[in-house]
């Protein structure tokens, strides 16, 4: 059976991002083997000090995973650190990894650069990944483009295991959905809490409005192409819109339009119609109405939360 894994850092409230680059393909996954579902609370020491805040955000993203979809009897679902062999395992693969691969990660650059601490956890956060994934043998982990490089170097860090004990350790093979490879955050960059440019999975309506109709978006009128009903999903293609001038709403609108393709079709315009479709509306206010009808686990996730479950 084909083992799926990923994992989701509690760092602060989940959002899109989280969501559409690993929760949604990982429930979809549900179908096709064995899931393993990781709040990898550990990596998340990296940023968040408050003890409090920590377990806070370990429980809502617990609950928020279940509220989507995942199904804990088809699934397996746990929190990293009350498995010590983790760390364990992360000890062994960081005396085999070269420091000059750590070097070259991305991920760790760019987040110095923006500020956050130099410390020696954000540096060999790859190898604790790396752990994650290969101590289940997984095959199959569902990433964001962004992620495709960590995935890399945790296929690169087994490969020196295996050069050293022999063939111990699985190679993973990264999934990555090519309409979501890389969801962006409302000022066009990757969405990350590190940034501030998330739209939250289960926020309050009224935040989230604020924040969709924040997004940089143009004046240009609203048209329909001719081939509007062709359309398999609201991917911008039949909007007129200019790319470079409004980003953040058509790359968005992907993901998000995608999601609720199904359920458009009480605001199909006419064929050839000039109006845009559910009446009269803005593009930032559409993306806000369908990103809240896009977290279609809302009904369960707010009354778990309130009664302490």
């Amino acid at each position: 059976m084909t083992r799926i894994l990923t994992g989701i850092q509690p760092s602060g409230s989940l959002h899109l991002g989280n969501y559409f680059g690993a929760m949604r393909p990982l429930i979809e996954l549900q179908e096709r083997g064995q899931v393993f579902a990781i709040l990898v609370d550990l990596h998340a020491l990296t940023s968040v000090r408050d003890a409090a805040a920590l377990r806070a955000n370990v429980r809502s993203g617990a609950l928020a995973f279940l509220a989507s979809g995942l199904d804990p009897d088809r699934s397996i679902f746990f929190r990293q650190s009350e498995v010590p062999e983790h760390t364990e395992l992360m000890w062994l693969l960081s005396c085999v990894t070269p420091v000059g691969l750590l070097e070259r990660a991305v991920s760790y650059k760019d987040k110095v650069a923006r500020g956050l601490s130099a410390n020696a956890g954000l540096f060999t956060y790859p190898v604790l990944q790396a752990a994650d994934i290969l101590l289940y043998d997984a095959d199959v982990v569902p990433v964001g483009r962004d992620q495709k490089q960590h995935l890399e170097m945790a296929r690169d860090i087994a490969g020196k295991l295996n050069e050293a004990y022999g063939e111990v350790v699985k190679l993973p093979e990264p999934e990555i959905s090519e309409d979501v490879a890389t969801v962006p955050g409302t000022d066009g960059q990757k969405m990350s809490k590190s940034y501030g440019n998330t739209l939250d999975l289960f926020g309050d309506e009224k935040a989230l409005r604020k924040r969709v109709m924040g997004i940089v978006t143009d004046s240009t009128p609203w048209k329909i192409a001719s081939r509007w009903r062709a359309q398999t999903s609201w991917r911008c293609t039949g909007w007129s819109l200019r790319p470079k001038r409004s980003p953040g709403w058509s790359r968005i609108f992907a993901p998000v339009g995608s999601a609720t393709a199904s359920s458009r079709s009480g605001c199909t315009p006419p064929l050839g119609s000039t109006s845009p479709p559910c009446g009269s509306v803005t593009p930032s206010s559409l993306l806000a109405r369908t990103t809240w009808k896009t977290c279609c686990g809302r009904g369960r996730y707010a009354p778990a939360r309130s009664q302490g479950r």
